[in-house]
């Protein structure tokens, strides 16, 4: 009779699936870029779009090989939490006023964190199994891979090309916004489809949010009206 393989095998063997090396990767390229950011813009800027371009790619390989797991979804959501708060807080330190991206750093925390603690407490898989919600929107964007992808994708470049045009540390952000959608240049282009995915995003958030906490809230009534 074959020796079933030991707990601690089995254990480490999650740790090394191929979408969560990929996922510390990430992480590291996030720390190099992080570390780099002021001193260069444009390799801070081929770092983080790489690590977020890994983030689909670990998704590809989980379905792929078979590898998901909950670790993996974990270490998947706090990497993208935590690179896009570090993000937030340096646009919040060039730009003004700095309260505008403080707020979307606690709105994208506040929805996820309450998004995945939901999940876990009516018991659903994973924190993409919105088929009960009433939102139409929000069916959409965890409902269709496109969607959420350019949602995504438009938060991302639009952050990054921010920090890119930025040219000083007391910038007033609807300046230059503005002037750069006036140049009718292929950066105004960018900037305004970003702009738009963006303010969907938050749009969702928020919703997310909202969803999130009704669950929460549901739970705790239903639990008191148990015997």
């Amino acid at each position: 009779m074959a020796n079933k393989p030991k707990p601690r095998s089995r254990q480490l063997s999650v740790y090394l699936y191929i979408p969560n090396i990929i996922g510390y990767i990430r992480i590291l390229l996030n720390c190099y870029a992080f570390a780099r950011c002021f001193s260069s813009k444009r390799l801070f800027a081929v770092l983080y779009f790489l690590s977020f371009v890994c983030d689909a790619l670990d998704g590809w390989c989980a379905r792929k090989f078979n590898q998901a797991s909950t670790f993996g979804a974990v270490l998947d959501m706090v990497t993208d939490r935590i690179s896009t708060a570090c993000l937030l807080v340096i646009l919040s330190q060039v730009y003004r006023p700095s309260l505008v991206f403080l707020s979307l750093l606690a709105l994208d925390i506040a929805s996820h964190w309450l998004q995945m603690y939901s999940t876990f407490l009516v018991g659903k898989a994973s924190h993409k199994d919105v088929k009960d919600s009433s939102s139409w929107l929000f069916k959409l964007y965890y409902g269709n891979r496109m969607f959420m992808g350019f949602c995504c994708v438009a938060c991302e470049v639009l952050y990054i090309t921010l920090f890119l045009i930025a040219k000083n540390h007391t910038e007033n952000l609807m300046a230059v916004i503005v002037t750069t959608l006036k140049q009718g240049s292929p950066l105004s282009f960018l900037v305004a489809l970003s702009l738009l995915g963006c303010s969907i995003k938050q749009v969702i958030n928020f919703i997310q949010m909202k969803t999130a906490a009704d669950a929460c809230v549901l739970y705790d009534t239903e639990k008191k009206q148990k015997p």
